[in-house]
């Protein structure tokens, strides 16, 4: 009997939703150890939004980060790249967390120090955010950079980004608190959030 060699690729697939079953852990969106990291505590909120205006339920948000000395935990960033920015042993760098029914989420983190680019140049303070969300067939990745921080001009990330968009992607001191940062992701359609390729 002769078997057809020919495969038929299987039907693509969307992410999620099933992150709170399989991906979460009490305090995943805790990057301080409790408030023992070093440097300027902050938080980190916003809302994720649709197409249509509606907030999300069940998104997973993924953030990665420099400490308060710009540097990475991670062994590509390791000490003969690093110069003089050391690890802290009580800032993971790494947090995830889920969108509740208004399609908030809140993380607690330091505000990270500049890092060094490619070329010798300095990227911005910044946060790297991942969203995986049902619908989606791949994540979607941007950033979060810091209002009022001079090194915004010359990020090379963040001057990449076509002007009118750049606003999208720094957040806003939430009124009546000097360190919590709103940041909204908006999926698409008006105001939508700039995305960076994968």
């Amino acid at each position: 009997m002769m078997t057809d060699s020919k495969t038929t690729p299987s039907a693509g697939q969307t992410v999620g939703p099933f992150f709170n079953y399989a991906l979460l852990r009490d305090g995943d969106n805790d990057l301080t150890s409790d408030g023992k990291a070093v440097g300027e505590i902050i938080i980190v909120e916003g809302q994720v939004i649709d197409g249509a205006g509606g907030p999300l339920r069940d998104v997973l948000l993924e953030i990665w980060q420099a400490n308060a000395q710009g540097r990475y935990n991670h062994p590509a960033d390791a000490p003969a790249n690093s110069g003089d920015r050391e690890l802290d042993e009580n800032f993971r760098g790494f947090g995830r967390t889920l969108t509740d029914g208004d399609g908030c989420y809140r993380f607690v983190t330091i505000k990270p120090g500049a890092v060094p680019g490619e070329g010798n140049q300095w990227q911005a303070p910044h946060i790297a955010v991942s969203i995986f969300a049902a619908g989606l067939t791949r994540r979607l990745v941007t950033r979060l950079y810091f209002p009022g921080e001079d090194a915004n001009d010359a990020d090379p990330a963040l001057s990449g980004v076509p002007e009118e968009d750049r606003m999208r992607l720094v957040g806003d001191v939430a009124e009546g608190s000097d360190n919590t940062v709103r940041f909204n992701i908006v999926l698409q359609g008006d105001g939508e959030t700039p995305f960076f390729e994968d």
